[in-house]
């Protein structure tokens, strides 16, 4: 056998070899198998891991923008007219959210943390000044004193006395500044003189800026992936005790900074939010990429928020039987010192059309008020992110307050947030090289199947070529009859020669 033949027969070995290898990988699995298991090991709250020291903080920056709606005709609203208002904003600052007081607890099977929330201002991604832009909307400590005392004639009947000597009405102009962070009300003041357990300031995020919502304690997702940055506790407890069903109290799923890694576009991913003091589900919408990033796009469907018509498991969030309002719009006020604050998607979106339709000046857009996450779901790591959220007020007559005689029931928006994030160049730059490495080895069996199909290539062009060749080889030495014209005539016959004939001198 010739070095030739050795060969070829060598290349038709190591591409059978590397078939048989790469197909039964493929079959099999292996390296998917391996990459996965590495992933769910080196995904997890504890020292040491790819994921801890960004999770206790997060290095994208944060955004935290506020909307207001400034009502342009508070007298007619008074007198039954439909109120009619502009959205001012955004306000935006950037909000600082490390953990911190981390420890491990349960024998290192959980963490615990505190997540103190810090804003500081940003002018340039602002459209004013908060300290000087004034915004006229609902008196909310006043709505929330007359819905207070409104069972009691006598505690009405003073609050009423208060509120007209004082000239407080159902409306307040005052700058963003306040309206947020905090401000002395005139009527909370003079309750508090004989009530001290109330306090006499108020502000939407009044006390929030540079404190936490309590401790958390984490699962480390050590024992089971699936339970990576699941909360545990809240405050020291495993479920809440403000709704009616023991569905509605549960705690559910992360606090939406982490998920576990592989994800699918089946499940649906459950957030905890202190400040809705529920958990809410997410759902599969559409592939995205963000920075060459592949994700999945979560958002809450209308579900989440539906009445109990519609979804009949949303019964248990109906603060009494009477006060079970409809799509779109959840009653918070059992976790709002009793002031009918209503949550909502921003312009009510998701939610019934008439709750748009009584005000004038909204107008739901799915990509400017739609909630949704953006996860990579190799690594469950959130690269984009954009929670929004709507403060409304519960309006309606009170009885003892003759200010509100001639209002229709309304619930009146105030302002909506809009916290966003999206993963930052250095960050990015290591998820791309962490998914490329993944990649390369979940596909190795896939690159040996075609080496092996390229060889294979190889060896049939070989083959071929040989047997061209030992085709020509014959022809060129067969036997063939040459004529010999001197023969033939003196001897009346032919011979036979090898071709080529070569002629003697």
């Amino acid at each position: 056998m010739t070095r030739r033949s050795c060969a070829i027969y060598g290349v038709g070995i190591v591409c059978a070899h590397l078939l048989i290898i790469g197909i039964g990988l493929v079959v099999a699995q292996v390296f998917q198998t391996l990459i996965h298991n590495r992933l769910k090991k080196e995904i997890t709250l504890t020292e040491g891991s790819r994921v801890f020291e960004t999770w206790k903080n997060p290095p994208p920056p944060v955004f935290m923008q506020f909307f207001f709606f400034n009502i342009t005709n508070p007298d007619e609203f008074l007198t039954g007219s439909k109120p009619v208002v502009s959205q001012v904003g955004p306000y935006t600052y950037r909000e600082y959210r490390p953990k911190e007081n981390v420890t491990f607890v349960k024998n290192g099977t959980m963490v615990s943390a505190y997540q103190p929330k810090t804003f500081v201002f940003l002018p340039k991604r602002s459209v004013g000044d908060p300290e000087m832009d004034n915004i006229t909307t609902i008196n909310i400590p006043a709505v929330a004193v007359m819905n207070k005392v409104k069972d009691s004639f006598f505690r009405s009947t003073m609050v009423s006395l208060w509120m007209k000597s004082l000239n407080v009405g159902m409306f307040m102009k005052r700058p963003v500044n306040e309206i947020l962070w905090g401000f002395k009300d005139p009527l909370l003041s003079r309750i508090h003189v004989t009530s001290p357990e109330i306090d006499e300031y108020f502000g939407l995020m009044y006390k929030k800026n540079g404190s936490n919502d309590g401790e958390f304690i984490f699962h480390t997702g050590e024992a089971d992936f699936m339970d990576y940055a699941r909360i545990a506790t809240f405050r020291g407890e495993s479920k809440l005790s403000l709704w009616t069903s023991e569905q509605s109290n549960m705690i559910n799923g992360t606090d939406g900074s982490a998920f576990h890694p592989l994800l699918s576009k089946k499940e649906r991913l459950y957030i905890f939010s202190p400040d809705l003091c529920r958990s809410i589900f997410m759902e599969f919408e559409k592939d995205v990429e963000v920075k060459g990033i592949p994700a999945y796009r979560f958002t809450p469907p209308r579900d989440v928020l539906a009445s109990k018509e519609e979804n009949p498991a949303n019964e248990g969030f109906c603060v009494t039987p009477k006060e079970c309002l409809g799509t779109g719009l959840l009653k918070v006020s059992m976790c709002r010192k009793g002031a009918p604050v209503v949550a909502s998607f921003p312009h009510f979106y998701l939610g019934d059309e008439k709750y748009s339709n009584a005000i004038e000046g909204l107008k739901p857009v799915r990509e400017d008020h739609q909630t949704y996450l953006d996860l990579n779901p190799t690594t469950g790591v959130p690269v984009r992110a954009n929670k929004r959220a709507q403060v409304n007020i519960l309006i309606h007559r009170v009885s003892g307050f003759p200010i509100t005689k001639s209002l229709n029931e309304t619930i009146f928006p105030v302002m909506f947030i809009n916290e966003t994030v999206v993963i930052d160049d250095a960050s990015a730059a290591k998820l791309n090289k962490l998914l490329l490495m993944v990649t390369l080895v979940s596909n190795l069996p896939l690159i040996i199947v075609g080496l092996g199909a390229i060889l294979l290539v190889v060896f049939i062009c070989l083959i071929v070529r040989e047997r061209k060749q030992k085709m020509t080889s014959n022809e060129k030495t067969s036997y063939s009859p040459v004529s010999n014209k001197e023969g033939d005539e003196k001897n009346g016959g032919t011979y036979v020669g090898m071709t080529p004939i070569i002629e003697k001198p």
